[in-house]
This record gives structure tokens, sequence and C-alpha cells, in this order.
């Protein structure tokens, strides 16, 4: 498969450098990927700018109705997407199912702000005078999306942009370009207005600069690593854009003395090694009381010897590949770290070889205990199936430790306690909490997104979502006849 650009509802032929797309599970290569220039960002945009024009000018419940049948697509075809993207990432079947759903049900759910979208009226102070609030779409917004949840993130971003009236232009990872190339033949089905989506293949230093530095790019939301993010941040900056960032994540189960343990094992289990830890909300810390330390461990390893690593295709496989060789590496390396500061190697620790898999990208689910809260692998996001066990003696210590990172995305807590419940979902630093489940889970219909190091205070997901990809417009209509000025005839 030879991807194209997909620009103006048009399939664009390129001479471009490409690139393999690879399988992470066995090393087969799917096709290849273009590597686009700036060239083909200016086209994309002002295909973008020109489609912006006539579709802000749509009844939004009428733009609704494409995203109500790109989610009826989405749906007839979850199974034959959900192939795909095991192929083309990793996980395993059954979480590329439910990542396909996510598109659906954010397609759905954006449909239903298009009646809504609600603004607000107020009274107003003066006499023969009206006064409201309203969302205006703010124009071409730039999407730079990454690779670990190629469709459900795409979809966080793009529904809600094209419910408020805006036009698109998208930077899929080049390690996962065929989800996007399957979504835009959706689009393509549907008989989305040409121009209003519109994906260029490339690298985000050259393509991701191009979309941020574009005078008619006006928003950019960017999910990606923390350091990426930053450099994103500075140039929208300089450039007066307006900057949405999702980023990393050292994420936390808290396990105290009253939890039920074998519970808060099976949500460790799934939020560190679900995604081969390739998940920005992933379990990479337990924080447990010690009461219920050597308890958790036993339990833990044993619901590990269950795990079955393999080819994500294989319906029994509970952990599939890790991206990429660099990711490989990457993680092996924190693994050694781990060793040398001294925390205990409870289990795995190794990159897989040998049959079935030498010809892919595979690293044991590993467990580091007597850890300590400032050492390296337990402050630093690993990106992988690693996960480091931290002894506390109180519920204060517990807060402290989780908060004592520079992310704040998702943290949990396992308590049959109410207060401590209570407190700790108030004193916990992290833009999510779940209680007496893993970290992982986020549901469509909330706000999805973190403090300090995991994001600038916009979200994905929910009404927030809207935030930002409108603008408020304030409109005072004054029908006395005369000129009345606010405070001045007040």
């Amino acid at each position: 498969m030879e991807l194209k650009n997909y620009i103006a509802g048009e399939w664009v032929e390129s001479e471009l450098q490409t690139i393999p797309i690879m399988n992470p599970a066995t090393g087969e290569q799917l096709g290849t990927v273009p590597l686009s220039t700036k060239t083909e960002i200016d086209v994309a945009v002002q295909a973008a700018k020109e489609a912006q024009k006539s579709w802000a000018l749509i009844p939004a419940p009428k733009r609704a109705d494409y995203l109500y049948e790109i989610g009826f697509k989405l749906k007839e075809k979850k199974e034959y997407l959900a192939q795909v993207l095991t192929k083309e990432m990793g996980k395993v079947i059954e979480e590329a199912r439910g990542e396909v759903q996510e598109g659906i049900d954010m397609a759905l759910y954006m449909a239903g702000e298009g009646r809504r979208l609600f603004g607000e009226t107020a009274p107003s102070e003066l006499a023969n005078k009206f006064a409201m609030s309203v969302r205006a779409p703010i124009g071409v917004v730039g999407l730079i999306t990454p690779w670990n949840f190629p469709i459900a993130i795409a979809t966080w971003k793009s529904f809600p942009a094209l419910v408020a009236g805006n036009t698109f232009v998208w930077k899929p990872s080049n390690e996962t370009p065929m989800m996007a190339y399957e979504l835009a033949k959706i689009f393509d089905e549907v008989g989305l207005p040409k121009g209003v989506a519109n994906i260029v293949f490339g690298t985000g230093p050259t393509i991701g600069t191009a979309m941020i530095e574009h005078p008619d790019v006006r928003v950019i939301s960017f999910t990606g690593s923390t350091a990426t993010g930053s450099k994103v941040a500075e140039l929208g900056g300089k450039h007066l854009k307006k900057i949405s960032l999702e980023m990393g994540g050292k994420n936390a189960v808290i396990v105290m003395d009253d939890a039920d343990v074998d519970l808060a094992v099976q949500g460790i289990v799934w939020s560190a090694f679900g995604t081969a830890g390739q998940r920005c909300t992933a379990c990479s810390r337990i924080i447990v009381h010690r009461d219920v330390k050597e308890e958790l461990e036993e339990k833990l390893l044993k619901e590990m010897r269950a795990i079955t690593i393999g080819d994500g295709l294989d319906p029994k496989v509970k952990v599939g590949p890790v991206i990429n060789r660099q990711a490989l590496e990457k993680i092996n390396h924190y693994v050694q770290l781990g060793k040398q500061e001294g925390a205990t190697l409870l289990t795995g620790g190794r990159i897989l070889t040998g049959e079935p898999y030498d010809k892919g990208f595979y690293f044991e689910p590993t467990v580091f205990t007597n850890v300590q809260p400032n050492m390296i692998i337990a402050q630093e996001e690993i990106f992988g199936p690693v996960v480091s066990i931290i002894e506390i003696d109180s519920l204060e210590q517990a807060i402290e430790v989780n908060n004592g990172v520079r992310f704040g995305l998702s943290s949990s807590i396992f308590s049959r306690n109410v207060n401590t419940i209570f407190k700790a979902q108030q004193l916990l630093d992290t833009g999510i909490v779940y209680v007496n489940a893993g970290t992982t889970g986020a549901e469509i219909h909330l706000p999805f997104g973190g403090t300090k190091g995991t994001g600038n205070g916009h979200r994905d997901s929910g009404q927030a979502a809207l935030d930002v990809y409108t603008e408020w417009k304030s409109v005072y209509v004054d029908y006395s006849g005369t000129l009345q000025r606010a405070q001045i005839d007040t």
C-alpha cells in the first residue's frame, strides 16, 4: 500500500521520498508513506482556508449530520479498522476494537453538540438592550497526533473542530499512518465537502513546524512527548497561536492498607501492561502501604505469570510489541538505570528474543520494588511495560509521592474508606482521578488532560474540547433608539 496525501478531497500523487510502514509484531512491511514538504502544507492550508468560508456558514446541526454518518461508517467497518490498527501499531486486537469504539463514540457525541454549542444570555445593565455570548469558529486548525492511539486521539481533536465550524490539516504519526488513510476514505464516502479535512504525511520538524508557522493556521492541537510539546508551545507562542498540548504522564496507583488487593492487582496489570505500557495514562508507579506490600507483590507476580505476549492479532495474546527498535532500546536503558540506582528487579527486565519474538519488538513486562520516589525510574516517563513499587505508611505520604513528579495526568487510589477516598480525590494533583480502578479508561464525554508537565490547561474530549476550537464572541443588541454608553450612562 502506497499512501498519498489527502488534500481538498483528492488523493494527491507524490514524487516525494517515502519510508516504510512496518508491523512491529512481525517486521513485515505494510506499505510506504510519503515525507511531504512545506509546499504540501501550503496547498493543504489554502484548501482548508477556502473550504472554511462555506463550512462555517452551514448550520451546526447540518455539520453534525456528517459526524453521524462518519460514526455509522466507523461502526460498520469496526472489525476491519481494528485489524489494520493492530497490524500497524501492535496493540492487541481487543484494545484495537476499543479504540475504534472511542472514535465511534466521539463522532456521535460531538454530533450531538451540533444542536447545542451553547452560549449564554445575560441581563444588560441598560434598558432596551440585549446581551449574549456565542461560540464562533476560529478558522483552520492544525492537528498533530501520536502513534499510540492513531484513530482515537485524531477523533478527539478533529470532530469537535468540525462541528464548531473549523476545517483542519492533520499530520499523523509516520509510525501509524494507515489509520489516517482509512479515516480519510470515510470522509470521502460520506461526502464531506472538499478541503474541510486534509491529511499531510511527514516529519514533525518539517510538517509540524510548517503548520505552526503558517499564518493561516490559527490553532495547533498536539499530543506527544513533553519535550516536543515544549518546542511546539515555544514556536507557537512566537507566532501567537492558540496551542493545546496533551503530553506525558508518570501515573501512579495508590494501594492503601484497607484496599481490595485482588482488585488493585487487576487494575495494575491492565494499566501498566495494556498497550505494552505505551499509553500516556499507563500506570508507571505503584504506591503501596507497607502493611499490604508483600501481599500485593505476591499476587501481582502470580497474575503476571498468566500474561501472554505476542502478535496482537492472536486473541489469546494480552501484551503486544512496543512500536519500534528505538522504543525497545529506550525501555531497556531505563531498566538498566533502575538496577544501577539500587532498585530490586522483581520480575522481567529483558528484551525478548528467539521465536516468536525475533522479528518484532517485544519487552518483557517488568516490575521493580524497593524503589525510592526520587529515583529516575520513578520520575521519568518510560513509555513501556515497566512499573515501580514504592512503599509508604500513610495517605499523606502517598499523596506527597504521587504529586512529587513533574507530570499530572492520571492517578488512582484503591481504598474502602470513604474519608480516604474523598481526601485523595481532592489532593491528588492530576487531571484525572480513578477510585478503585486503574489509571486508564477515560470516557469521551469528560475532559481529558492533565496538569504541570502534562499539558497547558486545555483539554481533549467532552464539552471542554470545544473551548480549543472556538472563540467566545460577545454580542450586544441595543434597541433603545438612543446612544447608550454602558457604565457612563448607568
